[in-house]
């Protein structure tokens, strides 16, 4: 079975000179092309045409036989040369089931060949989630997350995606995906601080502290102390009214921190992402099993994410450097929580670098935040959000980056 529908030509925003340049765009999965696949939104495994093969799991099985099918978006053109790209997917893999995420670009009379994003499924009963390594070639490589465009590559300036959904056989389940997304950006030296221009706003998000386990499970990346993002992700939830049932977290075998609920989510939200915990995609791959929808994206500064905070809508960052006030001092990888701003501006954190839950919030100065968040990831935030729920608008006159 093969569809494709051609779409019509996009109006590019322009790329300021004096912006940074980075923007994000959804795939349209009523247009592209299939095999094997059906659907405009979710796909789905289709009734015919599915191809057989064997997967060798990694860190598991080997040789799983499997159907499977693909959809390949239509090329997303950039108003910009981009360098880098992060793909995200919004996806329900039930039991049997998982999904591989690739990306091509396209540039300079060229077209590149695809790079494995990620193979992963919400559960680990049928295959371990898991980055790609070895994939470098003339154009670039993928660094966990990340597609870097190699330093002599020429310019790229389109893309697409390409997903294959899996089911193991004789299995007649099927993998849904409701939607497929990248974020592409260039290098760009930012301004800061950002001026300030909003009013004092402090969500209430619930505190948890990944230092309260350290040492624990270390067989999960060096135990708790290392689990900035799943226990970033985990406080977003909280906050938002999402997270694993109590049936769910009865049913977990691991230990009663004593915290409540929260501390169970950041347990089982690692559990669910420890083979592609610093994965950011993956991350918020995750939260959708509870009902939302997310994205990961770069800002161009904290003007933006206060767009976010004031709907209501805490975002995870990610941050790489020296930052007063910093349970370390210093930090080459971490991610927190942003819930508010005070009255000068400065950023409200839940930062899970903390001895214990009741020392999790803690203020951070703006110009030092943005030094280490935009000078460091380059405004990496995990967006997570309730499905259905309005973002706010993008900056107008700037590529859409949300």
């Amino acid at each position: 079975m093969t569809t494709s529908t051609p779409a019509p030509t996009p109006t590019l925003v322009p790329q300021p000179t004096n912006a940074p340049a980075v923007s994000f765009a959804r795939a349209d999965l009523s247009r592209g092309s299939a095999s094997g696949v059906t659907g405009t939104g979710p796909l789905v495994l289709a009734a015919s045409g599915l191809v057989s093969g064997s997967y060798d799991d990694p860190y598991g099985q080997p040789g799983i036989a499997f159907e499977s099918g693909s959809w390949t978006s239509e090329w997303t053109p950039v108003a910009f040369p981009f360098d880098e790209l992060v793909a995200s997917w919004n996806a329900e893999t039930p039991a049997t089931t998982w999904i591989s995420l690739e990306i091509q670009g396209r540039g300079s009379d060229r077209e590149t060949r695809f790079y494995t994003m990620m193979t992963w499924a919400s559960g680990d009963t049928d295959i371990h989630r898991t980055s790609t390594s070895g994939q470098a070639s003339a154009d670039g490589d993928v660094h966990i997350d990340t597609f870097k465009r190699a330093a002599a590559a020429a310019p790229l300036d389109a893309y697409r995606l390409r997903v294959t959904l899996y089911r193991r056989t004789p299995s007649t389940a099927t993998p849904s995906i409701q939607m497929l997304a990248a974020m592409v950006s260039s290098p760009f030296k930012y301004e800061m601080p950002s001026p300030f221009d909003g009013s004092a706003i402090d969500l209430q998000v619930p505190a948890l502290s990944q230092e309260e386990h350290r040492g624990e499970f270390p067989e999960y990346d060096g135990g708790g102390e290392a689990w900035c993002s799943p226990t970033s992700t985990a406080m977003v939830l909280g906050a938002l009214g999402g997270g694993p049932s109590d049936d769910e977290l009865q049913a977990f075998p691991g230990p009663d921190y004593g915290d409540g609920q929260v501390d169970h989510a950041a347990r089982y939200a690692y559990d669910w992402n420890y083979k592609g915990a610093g994965n950011w995609p993956a991350n918020v791959a995750y939260a959708t099993r509870f009902g939302f929808e997310g994205f990961v994206t770069r800002l161009r500064s904290l003007s933006e994410a206060e767009r976010f905070i004031a709907t209501s809508i805490p975002l995870v960052a990610s941050i790489n450097g020296d930052l007063p006030g910093f349970l370390f001092g210093k930090t080459n990888g971490h991610l927190l929580v942003i819930r508010g701003f005070d009255a000068n501006g400065d950023v409200i954190t839940n930062d899970p670098a903390a001895k214990t839950s009741q020392d999790v919030r803690k203020v951070y100065g703006r110009a030092d935040f943005e030094r280490v968040w935009l000078g460091g990831s380059g405004g990496i935030v995990y967006v997570i959000y309730p499905r259905g729920k309005a973002l706010p608008p993008n900056v107008p006159g700037l590529p859409p980056n949300w």
